[in-house]
């Protein structure tokens, strides 16, 4: 398979279940134009079963958003070729298997993480995934360093290497072990170390293959250090998760530092979240499933974070009664300003309070 240039996965931002859906990823894109950006995993089921609606529903995604990956939860060789398929045929730049979510829920459904300990399926599944898409999409695989508590390097290593066999070459590295029993989702996002060394240890045994860093990173400066490491060690990139969501301007920032952009205005990014907000209530009206302010609105709550004024822009974003109106005009009266910054909204502060 030939892949795109390894800069392409420089900056990432990482698939969020009930998070990353199209309007995050939107927010996302005119913080970061550089990042590739994934979707929230999406099981085969909805998509090799559903219909023309059930497929939009999961699939749909704004052209601005490019270049995005689809990443797909699921284990059977069939039925994953045909949804990847499926989202290639949609456009997306990228098909990505899941093999690193510990839930149990997942397990149950036999994938996720629990998947790396059957590298043999892994690879039999990339292969038909591979052979489903046109040549110029990269099918990708995202997975832990170990399960439970075997941190030996050599399980790992297989992994990837029967992988890689098959044809793939983009590896997105969660750097903690998944502890498939004991756990939370939550947990295993924080108890499990970070062994960093792993990773540089994968890059120096398949040089020729691409490799993401993913866990514990939260600061821009934490994205430019790890990629300023040795060339034969470093990762080709870096994935931004759960900082990038609680606080997005850090994916702003680390757009920065990687690329040189501008820093965009968080007011900027209001105004861009406005204008798209419009666009999707004009053209969702009469769908299904109406794009509405709550929808988008959940995204932009980090958006403040630590800033004068956040507290109060999270609460007034967060309000059903100001939410009910559906009037995009909302995210600009929550907004904070320099100076007298409550000014404007304190007539809905105080409506609020009640």
């Amino acid at each position: 398979m030939t892949l795109p240039h390894p800069d392409a996965w420089r900056l990432t931002t990482a698939p969020m279940m009930d998070w990353t859906d199209r309007h995050c990823r939107v927010l996302f894109r005119h913080l970061a134009p550089h990042a590739r950006l994934y979707t929230e995993m999406v099981t085969t089921g909805p998509l090799i079963y559903g219909d023309a609606q059930q497929h939009r529903r999961h699939l749909h995604f704004t052209e601005c958003e490019h270049p995005v990956a689809l990443q797909l939860g699921g284990s059977e060789r069939e039925d994953l070729a045909r949804a990847a398929k499926l989202g290639a045929d949609y456009g997306y730049d990228e098909i990505n298997l899941n093999c690193g979510c510990p839930s149990e829920r997942v397990q149950r459904g036999a994938f996720g993480a629990c998947l790396m300990a059957e590298p043999a399926l892994v690879a039999d599944c990339l292969k038909a995934m591979i052979d489903a898409v046109p040549e110029g999409v990269p099918v990708t695989v995202k997975h832990r360093i170990g399960l439970d508590h075997d941190e030996s390097y050599a399980f790992v290593r297989d992994f990837v290497g029967t992988v890689a066999a098959a044809g793939c070459g983009v590896f997105i590295v969660h750097a903690r072990n998944a502890v498939l029993k004991g756990l939370s989702p939550k947990e295993n996002r924080e108890i499990p170390p970070l062994r960093y060394d792993v990773l540089a240890r994968l890059r120096a045994d398949f040089p020729s293959l691409v490799f993401v860093l993913n866990g514990g990173i939260t600061t821009a400066q934490q994205c430019v250090d790890h990629l300023a490491k040795p060339p034969a060690t470093a990762p080709h990139g870096v994935m931004l998760g759960r900082a990038a969501y609680h606080d997005s301007y850090v994916l702003a920032q680390a757009e920065h530092a990687l690329f040189g952009t501008p820093l965009p205005s968080r007011e900027a990014i209001v105004g861009h979240m406005v204008d798209y907000l419009e666009r999707e209530i004009a053209a969702t009206r009469d769908q299904a499933f109406p794009t509405r302010v709550r929808d988008v609105a959940r995204h932009l709550l980090g958006l403040y974070s630590g800033q004068v004024g956040g507290k109060a822009w999270r609460r007034m974003l967060s309000d059903a009664r100001l939410l009910n109106a559906n009037d995009p005009a909302l995210l600009r009266r929550a907004m904070p300003y320099q100076g007298d910054y409550d000014d404007h909204r304190q007539p809905l502060l105080d409506a609020l309070s009640g």
